[in-house]
């Protein structure tokens, strides 16, 4: 082939090619356009609802569709679906659905029959079963023919709201949830009485802060909600109760979860073992009702972080409030969404007035037109008129004189409508009825433009009307609290065993022949410390290698600062020894640490692990080698200072080590731990957050009282729940005499009584068990004194009274009636007893009481004889141990 031909092909090709890429452009071209605009439409037409009327299109035309049909009585849902088809091209299923989803938020729909279950999840009955028309509420706020702009139905056969005039801030009350293409929209719902006081706030220029409210209830932690934007999150919980140590009782539901839903997770979480539930049954009928049935000796505090933890008692949920607002999407804050409802609301509330003016106006103008007409009997002028141009020049001519007295000129069409008046009329008219009906227009008229020209009053006057004809049943719901981060490893149940095989180094649950170590859960973490003075912490699994040479493995507990390590090792390089007392808080996972000073060859003589602290005495033995000058010496851990596990530790003996034993078992060096009360979110702590309740042994108890007249003794275990009505809480002091002040139902008068807390781990009832008695006030204070007021007598003021109950009545048993407090009709009584001395002092603010003895110091001699001891037998054998006291 020539070069010629060559080039001749070459070109032919290009040419092809352009031909191809032309053909396709078109193509691509009409894919991008058509995408977009099906995007746009899903995004405006479906999914995402106009900021206006805060409804999505198929809602919009529900609403409208109903007011069409609507005459007061029940509509079948079916007829009401077949109207809306005119309006939204979209089928009868997706209107169905809307519908149902509208009537369930029970705000604008009146209902009947059966419109499914929000707990439940159960359906609604089929359309052509159910009934429905429009609420009162929903034809007061989101209609008026005058203020709609309307436009033409997809067919264009009729006409359509292109929004509603909707005067309330719908998109708020009831939530919204929609996926668009690379768009979604949650906006969650909010409490019907807060909106209205939020609106009314904002036109009073303060500051709005709202939270959701969720027709399930529930408790919710607000903490991070960001006003609904992306980026936020809601915590929503379960309500749990404990009827008794057996049983619990979930009343009320996580939004978005159903009973169903909810016992199907805490089945699941229960195969799996992360909880114990012996059995499960759902009561729930009008409302919610889950009874759970514990095993024996299973702990109800933990077992309800366990369901917080594992199941769907506790959900979160992310916001993401976007609207559309001038065709395009939005994404908006909460509260700004109310500004821009309320405002739109004084402007729709301003156009009503203005119309109505107009309207007043054009009533007086005919009907004083209509008087000075048939009282100045200008209607006979036109008698001898013979044309039609002549009867307006007569009526216009008669009109002359008066034209002064009007607001505006007098039209044509004016002369018109006068000449339309009936004979009758003419003949019937009252003059009187005439000047007390023009009397009323202008006094109408006068009233809206004061209406007009204080707006904004008028607007808060209207939001409280709504609030004060609809808002009854519409508090809220959802308990707004703080919630803890609940460590699922510290709350789930022990449901495998560690085993341990320490000749070939393997751990874990599966190995079922091998040593029993202890109880544990599939989520835990072990920690392994071996004879050469490492130490890991790993993941817990059926079987895994954690090196050879172990002397101690274990659960781990992340941050436990009790469990306190005591360990002598040898050095590798210089032979010496070494004692060290230890915790281990923070660590990484699967990251091995050295506890000896990390010279090879080091090993591990002694070691224990002391889950309180305690520290023992142990006996320590010598090789026989010349020169030293006692074989043997006791050494009590007791007197080293806990440090750090990466502290080499202090020197115990320079020579070499044949046997350490054990010579005396040791006590706690640790203090009664210290515990606090956050009531933010009502649980006990050891970090210092909230109000000091004390230091706590052991056996130490806490009492709590609640305001239903019972109190309870428990312990300190930080995985304790406490009663929502409860109103104080202090460490539990036997000898100390409680005060309570109660209402007794049956006799209509205030009691006292004051009595000493019986030892027991029920809930006990301290007041009337009378229906209608309830707790004023109770006192713990060592001297309690209450200010009692009492109400006007006739008028007259009646001075009040300081008591104090110690000279008030003696200290009597629990079931004691007790005195009564006063005669007279009492309206407050507050409590003024001073503070104990023990809790004005400095343990008030977080550090610990110190008891003073006669000498301000108190010795434990023998401790001392012993160490005294200990410090001349290393004298003797010149070594270079130092003890810290």
């Amino acid at each position: 082939m020539s070069e010629e031909e060559s080039e001749l092909n070459h070109q032919e090709e290009d040419l092809n090619g352009e031909k191809n890429i032309q053909n396709i452009l078109p193509v691509s071209g009409m894919y991008k356009n058509w995408f977009l605009e099906y995007a746009s439409y899903v995004i405006l037409e479906r999914a995402v609802p106009a900021i206006e009327d805060g409804l999505k299109p198929v809602q919009r035309r529900i609403l409208h569709s109903m007011y069409e049909l609507e005459d007061g009585r029940y509509n079948k849902v079916a007829n009401i679906i077949g109207n809306c088809m005119k309006y939204h091209p979209h089928g009868d299923a997706s209107i169905g659905d809307a519908i149902v989803q509208i009537g369930q938020k029970d705000l604008l729909i009146d209902c009947q029959g059966n419109w499914g279950n929000i707990l439940t999840g159960d359906s609604a009955a089929a359309a052509r079963y159910i009934e429905a028309r429009l609420s009162k509420f929903g034809q007061e706020v989101l209609f008026n023919s005058k203020t709609t702009v309307w436009q033409s139905s997809y067919d264009g056969r009729n006409k359509e709201p292109i929004t509603l005039p909707v005067k309330f801030p719908l998109l708020l009350a009831q939530g919204v949830e929609g996926i668009a293409v690379g768009l979604a929209c949650k906006i969650m719902p909010h409490n019907f009485i807060e909106l209205i006081d939020g609106s009314i706030d904002i036109l009073k220029g303060k500051k709005v802060n709202l939270l959701p409210d969720f027709p399930t209830g529930g408790l919710a932690d607000f903490s991070n909600y960001n006003e609904g934007l992306r980026g936020g999150k809601i915590r929503i919980r379960a309500k749990i109760n404990q009827l008794d140590k057996k049983t619990l009782v979930i009343t009320e539901i996580p939004f978005g979860t159903t009973t169903g839903s909810l016992m199907e997770s805490i089945v699941s979480a229960n195969e799996k073992e992360k909880i114990k539930i012996r059995k499960i049954e759902d009561n729930t009928a009008e409302n919610v009702e889950i009874i759970l049935h514990l095993h024996p000796g299973i702990s109800p505090d933990k077992t309800i972080d366990a369901l917080y933890a594992f199941t769907n008692c506790e959900v979160s949920i992310s916001p993401n409030a976007c609207i559309i607002e001038n065709d395009k999407p939005r994404f908006l804050g909460v509260n700004e969404m109310l500004k821009i409802s309320t405002f739109k609301t004084v402007d729709l509330l301003g156009k009503e007035l203005q119309i109505r003016k107009e309207e007043i106006e054009e009533a007086w103008h005919f009907s004083s037109l209509e008087k000075i007409f048939i009282e100045k009997r200008i209607y006979r002028q036109i008698e001898e008129c013979e044309t039609w141009e002549e009867v307006i020049a007569a009526i216009d001519k008669g009109l002359k004189p008066y034209k002064k007295l009007f607001k505006r000129n007098i039209t044509t069409e004016d002369i018109t409508k006068l000449t339309e008046i009936k004979i009758k009329r003419i003949s019937k008219f009252d003059s009187f009825k005439a000047d007390e009906y023009i009397k009323h227009l202008e006094e109408e008229l006068a009233l809206v433009q004061h209406h007009l020209d204080f707006l904004i009053d008028y607007t808060i006057e209207y939001f409280r009307n709504l609030k004060k004809k609809y808002a009854k049943g519409r508090e809220r719901r959802t308990e707004i609290k703080t919630f803890e981060i609940i460590n699922a490893t510290t709350v789930a149940v022990a449901n495998e065993k560690l085993y341990v095989n320490r000749e070939e180094g393997f751990a874990g649950y599966g190995m079922k022949k091998d040593e029993y170590v202890c109880e544990c859960s599939d989520i835990d973490d072990i920690i392994v410390f071996r004879n050469d003075g490492t130490m890991t912490v790993l993941k817990v699994s059926d079987k895994s290698f954690v090196g050879k040479g172990i002397i101690y493995i274990n659960v781990f507990r992340k941050n436990d600062d009790r469990t306190i390590y005591n360990m002598i090792y040898r050095d590798g390089t210089k032979g010496r020894n070494y004692v060290k007392r230890f915790a281990v808080n923070g660590v990484t996972r699967d990251k091995i640490y050295d506890l000896t000073k990390g010279s090879k060859g080091s090993e591990v003589l002694y070691f224990t692990a002391n889950p309180n602290g305690e520290a023992e005495v142990v006996t320590i033995l010598h090789k026989p080698l010349p020169g030293i000058r006692k074989i043997q010496f006791d050494f009590d851990f007791g007197s080293l200072a806990i440090k750090g596990r990466n502290s080499q530790g202090n020197i115990v003996t320079n020579y070499p080590i044949k046997k350490i034993s054990l010579k005396e078992k040791g006590l706690s060096t640790l203090g009664a731990r210290m515990i606090w009360f956050d009531d933010t979110i009502q649980r006990l702590n050891s970090d210092g957050r909230g109000t000091l309740l004390g230091e706590f042994a052991p056996q130490d108890k806490i009492l709590y009282f609640t305001q239903s007249g019972y109190y309870r003794l428990i312990n300190f275990d930080l995985s304790n729940h406490f009663d929502e009505d409860m109103i104080l809480i202090e460490k539990f002091n036997p000898e100390k005499p409680i005060a309570a002040i109660y209402f007794d139902g049956k006799k209509k008068e205030y009691y006292v009584k004051r009595f000493l807390i019986e030892p027991t781990d029920k809930k006990v009832l301290f007041i009337s068990e009378e229906e209608g008695s309830k707790l004023e006030l109770v006192i713990s204070q060592k001297t309690p004194i209450v200010e009692v007021k009492f109400a006007k007598n006739k008028g007259t003021e009646i001075p009040s009274k300081q008591i104090n109950l110690a000279d008030f009545i003696a200290v009597k048993g629990i079931k004691a009636k007790g005195n009564k407090l006063e005669s007279g009709n009492i309206k407050e009584i507050n409590n003024i007893s001073p503070d104990d001395p023990t809790e004005t002092s400095d343990s008030a603010n977080g550090a610990p009481e110190v008891k003073e003895t006669e000498t301000n110091v108190q010795i434990d001699y023998d401790r001392l004889e012993r160490l005294k001891s200990i410090r001349n037998n290393l004298d003797n054998m010149d070594t270079q141990m130092t003890i810290d006291f």
